[in-house]
């Protein structure tokens, strides 16, 4: 199947008001589709189901599937999109917006102070009249855009439509391997990635980092941690931390999620204060912006390594379930004519209210270049 099938049958599928998910990993260069049989709004309680999770900020509430035993699997080979480079002049944001959220930091900053947490992320949503919406036609122009990021096109007629490039993973498993992304920080790419960094910035990537640490010691062995390096995504630069461990034999996908989901990258720290802040303060709902989505228990085959002793086995493959989720990032809800944009900051004490929001105007570009 070529590439160009791909689209025809995500774009028939559409058409047709029926579910589906199509998707490429970051660096990748296989574009894959499940396509759902029918309109059913399956959910998964447990997370043992195979298939495509798409999962809401809020974790009280239901986990999206599209499940692979329902559905038609499809996938082609793409070129290697342009590396990422966005434009950066922006479509003006209205004085009462930037007005709105200054205060909304500014009362979290004040909560702060008063001991109610460490570290909060507050977000804000922005409207965008669309010249081209069809979906189809914008997930080919973010798949050219952001090779590094996992880019996707997420239909249910009965929930909505999603699209996004996300350049954080939250969680990587593969047989007993275990990989997780610390993701914080932001500053405007210049060319280099040779940049100073913050005490805050660095401040906010250790609470992710420790988190993730503190969570996961129920659940694995082995836990190491890399070293911080300042990452590319788009026309921005973050911290990251490679987070990397075996689970242990009776380790539950759905308890390490729990664990985790909303990470401090999305919400805060301690996460039972800092949600309830949000919740109750911004002033409009996250639906699916800031939760996870991915591929879940989809088996894959592994060839085994090559050796002087093993050549014999060399012909044979190992069968593993693998889940790959990601953090719901640098996207974008469509509705009618209109794409609506969710981003969002880290605020901690030292945090800067106006720094803030401009960094939240450097985050819409990421979709807003696709827009114009």
């Amino acid at each position: 199947m070529t590439l160009k099938d791909v689209f025809k049958h995500i774009s028939l599928h559409y058409d047709n008001n029926l579910p589906f998910a199509a998707y490429r990993k970051s660096n990748k260069t296989i574009v894959n589709a499940l396509l759902q049989n029918d309109d059913t709004v399956y959910t998964t309680e447990n997370l043992t189901e195979s298939g495509f999770v798409f999962s809401p900020f809020d974790n009280q509430q239901k986990t999206i599937l599209i499940p692979i035993n329902n559905s038609e699997s499809i996938s082609a080979s793409e070129q290697l999109a342009i590396p990422d480079k966005v434009e950066t002049h922006s479509k003006i944001n209205s004085f009462k917006d930037k007005q709105q959220h200054i205060a909304l930091i500014k009362k979290g900053i004040e909560a702060i102070n008063d001991g109610v947490f460490k570290k909060v992320v507050l977000s804000r949503k922005e409207e965008v009249n669309l010249v081209e919406s069809n979906p189809v036609s914008i997930f080919k122009k973010l798949l050219k855009q952001y090779a590094s990021a996992f880019v996707y096109c997420w239909y249910h007629p009965k929930i909505g439509l999603w699209l996004g490039a996300t350049p954080e993973t939250l969680v990587k498993i593969e047989g007993s391997r275990f990989s997780m992304m610390a993701l914080a920080g932001t500053q405007n790419y210049k060319g280099t990635l040779d940049v100073v960094w913050q005490d805050k910035e660095k401040q906010e990537q250790q609470f992710v980092t420790d988190f993730i640490v503190e969570k996961l010691q129920p659940a694995v062995n082995e836990i190491k941690v890399s070293q911080t390096d300042t990452v590319k995504a788009g026309n921005l630069l973050h911290l990251k931390t490679m987070i990397t461990a075996s689970l242990k034999k009776d380790s539950k996908l759905k308890n390490i999620i729990t664990a985790l989901h909303p990470t401090p990258a999305v919400c805060g720290l301690p996460k039972d204060s800092a949600k309830e802040f949000i919740l109750n303060n911004e002033d409009y709902n996250r639906d699916f912006y800031t939760g996870f989505l991915g591929e879940l228990n989809i088996e894959t085959s592994v060839a085994p390594r090559a050796g002087k002793r093993n050549i014999e086995n060399r012909a044979y493959t190992i069968n593993r379930k693998s889940t790959q989720l990601y953090v719901n990032l640098r996207c974008m809800q469509l509705k009618n004519n209109t794409g609506i944009i969710y981003v969002g900051g880290g605020i901690t004490k030292t945090s800067n209210a106006e720094s803030e929001w401009e960094e939240t105007v450097s985050k819409s570009l990421v979709i807003k270049s696709v827009l114009q």
